[in-house]
């Protein structure tokens, strides 16, 4: 989507490494997340991929924490369900495991001005069914996603037009040049479609007992309802065939995933509860990776109290201990962050991103020093204490509870009061979607992803029209920055402006970040070749998984 936008599950329940990605340039299960000690943040490595696999298998067993909705990401874009079918359907462009992006059914791209895409639709493609992958799929599975009833309208609100303009080509026309929108095209935005094979399902596509309706390396082969899904190798594969014949899924949380895991039940997932990690820690016969990802904790501010202050928010920023918060709540296993986005964002100028997110230590230090507490002490004396205690929301897992415990005691140590308001987690996601649930709230325990490798894609969130922008801030510079920027096609001038925009946004505290959380692949260790990066939610992961010998 357009706009930053959250799993399905808590990032702040997921799992996390520390090492930046631009120092992860190496492959290798991390020793130390399987040594059974907690883990140290500074010597966990970060890496996009795993070794190669050599060796064929005929099948493995794999995990996901729920069932998919539906198959169809136009309709419920799940985590679940994209981790399935990212291995079935393909899409105009990939995104890679190192987290950049390149044109893929769209063969080739070409921009004859800054405000027209040309696409080249792959030759030789076919859907699972036999027939030919066309042009008029493509264009009919764009219009698709960009009718507003769809889950990724959104990324299209700035197309003019999209048309056929040749036997295997797509013009699309914008009304302002659009950076993002290849990123767009990488994610659920550029799924092909085939045309006949959805209209002949009508409302029951994306269910059990419908077909795939895609081109990818496996075919949907089943879907037992409440109990499995089954995806097969597709014989006739235009690209490389995948290593492993079938892989079937099955849903499991808590310790039910972990002992699955444990005892050879299972073979492989991408985990997305820390508890995961933290229980097969040292355990014998599996392997750990962790990977770059865009999500991260954060606290986000509302405009109901004492935090619509920025002289507020900027004290407790100054104030938090994010160090004890990822040792206390989370083993070590995610990376005291100044930014409100993670390293897997860094899709291009990675060098550059990282060392612009060093820098803003003096606004988000790691771990609070005498100096940054006499500072926050002074801006809270700037701004007039206020007389309330500032209201922490929060669920009751584990994570968010040491961080809304860290607060309170960050605003305590500036002389400032914080209550806590502790929610049942199905009532908490309410806080996100609606401005009602957290009326009585100042401050919410939060945890966001962006969908796409670019920081644009999360700085949107501070526009002063954004349903995200819950504090109200309010400047014109940064609106125009930001609407600069995503219109920029240039990568080192768009992250010119992105630098601009970030020390904006950090500045003002518009959110507060915390940790860095990456992605975890928890995998049997006979096995290898899956990413460990988060692309593994857009990317055919399954089609490189084997066994690690010939």
């Amino acid at each position: 989507m357009r706009t930053s936008q959250r799993g399905r599950h808590a990032v702040a329940a997921g799992l996390a490494a520390t090492a930046l990605l631009a120092t992860a340039s190496c492959s290798g299960a991390d020793t130390a997340a399987t040594g059974g000690a907690p883990a140290d943040a500074a010597k966990l490595k970060l890496t996009a991929e795993t070794p190669a696999a050599k060796g064929h298998q005929d099948k493995a067993n794999w995990l996901l924490e729920d069932e998919p909705d539906s198959l169809d990401l136009d309709t419920q874009g799940s985590s679940a369900g994209r981790v399935v079918l990212t291995n079935v359907c393909e899409r105009l462009y990939q995104l890679k495991p190192d987290m950049t992006v390149k044109p893929f059914l769209a063969e080739k791209a070409r921009t004859p001005d800054d405000r027209t895409l040309v696409l080249t639709v792959r030759d030789g493609v076919t859907f699972h069914d036999g027939s030919e992958l066309t042009a008029d799929d493509v264009l009919w599975s764009l219009e698709r996603h960009a009718d507003p009833d769809m889950e990724q309208a959104d990324e299209f609100g700035n197309v003019r037009s999209m048309k056929k303009t040749g036997a295997r080509e797509i013009t699309i026309r914008f009304k302002a040049p659009d950076a993002l929108f290849t990123k767009a095209l990488a994610g659920d935005a550029g799924i092909v479609w085939n045309k006949e094979q959805v209209i002949a399902a009508g409302k029951e596509f994306g269910t059990p007992g419908q077909g795939d309706a895609c081109s990818g390396p496996y075919t949907l082969e089943s879907w037992k309802s409440g109990d499995s899904l089954t995806i097969e190798a597709y014989d006739t594969y235009w690209g490389t065939k995948p290593l492993t014949d079938r892989v079937t899924f099955r849903w499991a949380s808590d310790s039910a995933l972990v002992n699955a895991l444990r005892t050879g039940a299972a073979d492989g997932a991408y985990a997305e509860s820390p508890n995961t990690a933290s229980a097969l820690r040292g355990a014998e016969g599996i392997d750990q990776y962790y990977g770059p990802s865009t999500a991260s904790l954060v606290l986000i501010p509302t405009a109901r109290g004492g935090l619509k202050d920025p002289q507020i928010r900027r004290a407790l920023s100054l104030a938090i201990d994010r160090t004890g918060i990822a040792r206390s709540g989370f083993g070590g296993l995610v990376q005291p962050w100044a930014t409100p986005v993670g390293s897997g964002a860094w899709g291009y100028e990675k060098q550059r991103f990282a060392a612009a997110q060093r820098e803003l230590d003096d606004v988000a230090p790691a771990s609070p020093t005498a100096d940054d507490l006499a500072e926050a002490k002074r801006l809270v004396k700037s701004a007039g204490a206020p007389t309330d205690p500032v209201v922490i929301g929060t669920d009751s897992s584990q994570g968010r509870t040491v961080v809304a415990n860290a607060v309170r005691a960050a605003l305590q140590r500036i002389g400032l009061k914080g209550q806590i308001k502790t929610v049942p987690t199905a009532q908490f996601e309410e806080f996100y979607s609606d401005p009602g649930a957290r009326a009585d709230i100042d401050v919410l325990v939060g945890d966001w992803y962006i969908s796409k490798a670019d920081p644009m894609g999360f700085y949107d969130n501070g526009l002063s029209d954004s349903s995200n922008n819950w504090v109200g801030f309010e400047d014109k510079t940064y609106d125009k920055l930001v609407h600069r920027a995503l219109g920029t096609l240039d990568d080192k001038r768009r992250a010119d402006l992105t630098l601009d925009v970030q020390r904006r946004f950090s500045d003002a505290a518009v959110w507060i970040p915390l940790a860095q959380v990456p992605s975890a692949l928890v995998i049997d260790d006979r096995m290898t070749g899956p990413p460990a990066s988060q692309s593994y939610l857009y990317y055919p992961w399954a089609a490189r998984l084997g066994l690690k010998k010939g």
